[in-house]
Parts: structure tokens; sequence; C-alpha cells
């Protein structure tokens, strides 16, 4: 077998395959399905300073070639997190990641600084993709000041691993990983979900109870692989590539564009164990092309 073994800065993964936050739920729904220690890490789902409800249903509709969701980040809050889920999710045999949510800098802050004194959780993943609800709702990572603000404020109380998760919804995706990298980003991961709308033509209604919904899925796959070349070129920290990858040769696709590490996402609802045939599948890979070790191949695109 191939080496497999990738670095987050410094967070040291086995292999470069994870799973993307809010499709796996804490791990520990999966263990009956997926061999945990064959995987890189884990992202659990976003986790907010207070619980949430999430928005009402309907929020979930099949497209084309991927899905709509508007779950809205439920979940009972980093407290409940702390109290009743870390102490299972720190015995799991692989790197567990906390997605990291909020609406005001502070919560975003306050929550990171709570997950930092969990001494088995060595990352988080900062969702900046959040409406800022002290500028009208728009998105933290749209903009490269609403971007820096939030990485700058969580990087001063945050002391491990932080990766920031980048919007796709904006018009340069790079600019905004050069302004959170500037901040003190470690990593950063892309892409979140693409906005998007379902209608059904025959109640000539929205099929999402909120109207709108981020896409994900093989239909966003195009996209993200060009914002994660585009980015790996513009910063020197490690990118976490995702977005549409159902299969080994997808993976490898990212890790050529310059991905040091990708997300599985809604592939998990296809396919419980996608994520260790996408690890062996890599390991194929690299073995059918000649190459010991993954790090040669990461940004390997040959122009």
């Amino acid at each position: 077998m191939a080496d497999l073994s990738v670095n987050i800065g410094q967070l040291a993964l086995r292999n470069p395959v994870m799973t993307a936050s809010g499709t796996f739920g804490y791990g520990l729904e999966f263990q009956d399905f997926v061999d945990l220690s064959e995987l890189g890490g884990i992202v659990v789902k976003g986790t907010t300073l207070h619980p949430r409800e999430g928005n009402p249903y309907p929020r979930m509709a099949e497209t084309a070639s991927g899905m709509l969701n508007c779950v809205g980040l439920q979940n009972k809050g980093v407290d409940y997190f702390c109290e009743h889920i870390y102490p299972q999710a720190k015995d799991l045999p692989t790197r567990v990641i906390v997605n990291v949510s909020g609406s005001a800098i502070e919560d975003y802050v306050e929550t990171a600084r709570r997950i930092d004194e969990l001494e088995r959780i060595p990352a988080i993943e900062l969702n900046i993709s959040c409406p800022n609800v002290r500028q009208g709702g728009m998105a933290f990572g749209v903009t490269c000041e609403g971007a820096a603000s939030v990485t700058r404020a969580v990087r001063k109380a945050y002391g491990k691993t932080l990766i920031v998760k980048l919007s796709p919804n904006v018009t340069d995706i790079a600019e905004i990983a050069r302004a959170v990298e500037a901040e003190g980003a470690d990593s950063v991961a892309l892409i979140n979900t693409l906005m998007g709308m379902a209608i059904d033509a025959e109640k000539r209604k929205r099929i999402l109870s909120i109207g709108t919904g981020g896409l994900s899925g093989p239909a966003v796959k195009p996209v993200a692989l060009r914002m994660v070349y585009q980015v790996a070129k513009a910063v020197k920290i490690p990118v976490v590539g995702l977005g549409g990858i159902m299969t080994a040769t997808d993976a490898v696709e990212f890790l050529l564009a310059g991905a040091t590490a990708v997300e599985i996402g809604t592939a998990n609802f296809i396919d419980p164990s996608v994520t260790e045939k996408v690890v062996r599948g890599i390991d194929e890979y690299l073995a059918r092309h000649g190459f010991s070790s993954v790090k040669e191949i990461i940004g390997a695109l040959e122009d």
C-alpha cells in the first residue's frame, strides 16, 4: 500500500479522505456501516453556540445529478456537544473535526473557544457561509472583509488547526482564500453548496420551505474543481477539496487540481461505505501509475 498520509497544517491524517459536515452526523451513527479507522477524518455536523431548530419541512429536494437542502444548521448547541457527544466521539479511531457556525462573530469565537478546550478535537472547520445578522443576512464569506473579520477573531481565540470553509457564491473565491490565509487560517476547504431552487410545476409552488437551498452532489463537481484549482494556486496553505465527489477517480481529480485532502458529502446518503471505497481506490490509482505516496499527485495536473 502506498503512503496515503497528508498534513493539514499541524493536523496529521492517515489518508486524505474525510467526510463532509452535515452528511455523516457525528460519526457515531455510521459505526455499524463504516470502519472509521480507515478514514482520514470526520467533520461532524454544524455546531452553533445555542441550539437551533433548523428550517421547517420540506427542507430537502432531489435534483438532476444532485440535491438541494435548507436544513438550517439544526443542532443542540456546543454545550450539548461537549457534554454528550464528545465523551463518545473522542474515542473514535479517526480525527474528529467540528464544523463551527454562527450568525455573529461573537458566536463563532465563543463556540471555538469551548471546543478548543476539548483535548481530542484537533481542529475546527469554520463555516463562513452563514448569514451575518448584523449586516442584513449577508453571509460572512461573500466579502473579503467579512471572511477576514471572522477568521481573525476566531484565530485569536482558537489555538489548534483552523480550517475555513469557503462559499462558492462569490465573484472571486481566490481573493477570499487569500484574505483568510492572511488572518491565520491553517487551511481552506471548498466548496460549500451553491445556492439553488426547485419548483413543483403542477402545484406552482417552490418545493423547499424557505424557497432556496444549497445544491450539492455531482452537479457541482466541475465548479468545485475549477475553484479548488484556482485557490490552490493562489494560497500557500493546504486546500481541502469537496463538491460532488462520488468515486475514487473524482477524489484523484481534486488532488491533481491541488487539494491536499478531500471531503465526501452527498455520496454518503447513497452509499454509507463510499469513503472506504474511495480510500482503496486512491491506493489502487497510485499503484497503477507507479506512485509510492499520495503527495506525489497533489497539484500534479499537467498543463
